[in-house]
């Protein structure tokens, strides 16, 4: 099929291109290309996937070198003409959306970016796959709609309306706004709660690329709520083979769905929501060791309370996940963490000598 698949040049969107287009899809990918972290970063997985940064032109599709199905294009999602543009042109099957404006903490000094970012942009997408018969649109949500949530494991059927923090009201959003669209235009939707993706490649500000760097370094790491946190750590490949069988599966309805008992994970319209997690939480410290033995030196831990925004726990409840695809997350922490200190230790070895 032919697939759209935006913030090619982040971290699980990367992932997602690689794997679709050796499994013999034609992809399309899109990226603003933003600063929210080191673009540098970003340029390079784009040229993994033969995408020269020379070549980039903001607005123009550049062929990969390497895989012969797949183009790039820079664009700001923002911009709802060149979008609708695209849509026209390409004629996509399906679209698996993934920019977004991520983190949590920084939501809290540049809200407006959540605006634009993952509402704007959001409704310019719907808009574009309603215009343009999208057979399914799949989406990245997050386990921060969860918020002030305690139920464990935390389930897509349960209520997560009390959000604390703007990113996670805009993830929350994009549910509403993407039931609305199932609802209205019969357009298939669905929702992916990702929970603390991690593995090669992974994003700069993430827990683990910054005790990984620290620690290699000789420098102190910041340990929030004094280490007292747990998290339902997936590796990207495990996020990534969730997301395929999801996209290849478009939502066709609940029939049992009831508005007296109205299921949140579900509709009579063609809308799902997935979680899409390790069903495994890890001790904040048992995390940290599992990057003190791959790095063969100990970290020096600087104990600091619990930022605002943030919560103590997730756990992902992945019975629909299983039920319906036959498929669970199941990498190890150790396993992973491991993986990502190697591509760490050989990505930067290697800049050190190309820059």
């Amino acid at each position: 099929m032919k697939i759209l698949i935006t913030g090619t040049a982040g971290f699980i969107g990367y992932h997602l291109a690689i794997r679709m287009l050796e499994r013999g899809d034609e992809v399309v990918g899109l990226d603003s290309i933003n600063d929210y972290y080191d673009p540098n970063l970003k340029f390079d997985r784009l040229r993994q996937t033969g995408i020269p940064r020379e070549a980039i032109q903001p607005g123009e599709m550049v062929a990969s070198t390497k895989y012969p199905d797949y183009r790039f294009v820079q664009m700001d999602l923002q911009d709802q003409q060149p979008l609708m543009d695209l849509f026209r042109q390409e004629g996509f099957d399906r679209v698996c959306h993934l920019a977004a404006q991520a983190g949590v903490r920084y939501s809290l000094t540049h809200p407006h970016a959540y605006v634009d970012s993952n509402l704007v942009a959001f409704m310019n997408i719907l808009e574009a796959c309603r215009h343009n018969n999208i057979g399914h649109l799949a989406y990245a949500s997050s386990s921060s709609v969860y918020g002030m949530n305690e139920a464990m494991p935390f389930s897509t059927h349960d209520n997560v309306d009390h959000p604390v923090s703007l990113y996670a009201a805009t993830k929350k959003s994009n549910e509403l706004m993407a039931h609305t669209y199932s609802h209205l235009y019969e357009l298939p939707t669905t929702g992916l709660r990702f929970f603390t993706v991690y593995g090669p490649w992974g994003r700069p500000d993430m827990a683990l690329f910054k005790f990984t760097r620290a620690i290699l370094q000789d420098e102190p790491i910041h340990v929030y709520n004094n280490g007292e946190m747990q998290r339902d750590f997936t590796y990207i490949d495990d996020i990534v083979e969730g997301v395929v069988r999801v996209i290849d599966k478009a939502p066709s309805g609940n029939p049992q769905w009831s508005g007296s008992d109205p299921d949140p994970a579900s509709s009579p319209a063609p809308y799902k929501i997935y979680n899409i997690g390790n069903n495994s939480p890890v001790h904040l410290m048992d995390f940290i060791q599992a990057i003190e033995k791959e790095a063969g030196r100990e970290a020096t831990k600087e104990f600091m309370p619990m930022q605002p925004g943030d919560v103590r726990r997730t756990w992902a409840d992945v019975s629909d996940l299983m039920d319906d695809f036959d498929y669970k997350p199941a990498t190890g922490i150790q396993e992973g963490v491991g993986r990502f200190v190697q591509w760490y230790r050989e990505y930067y070895q290697e800049l050190k000598y190309s820059r």
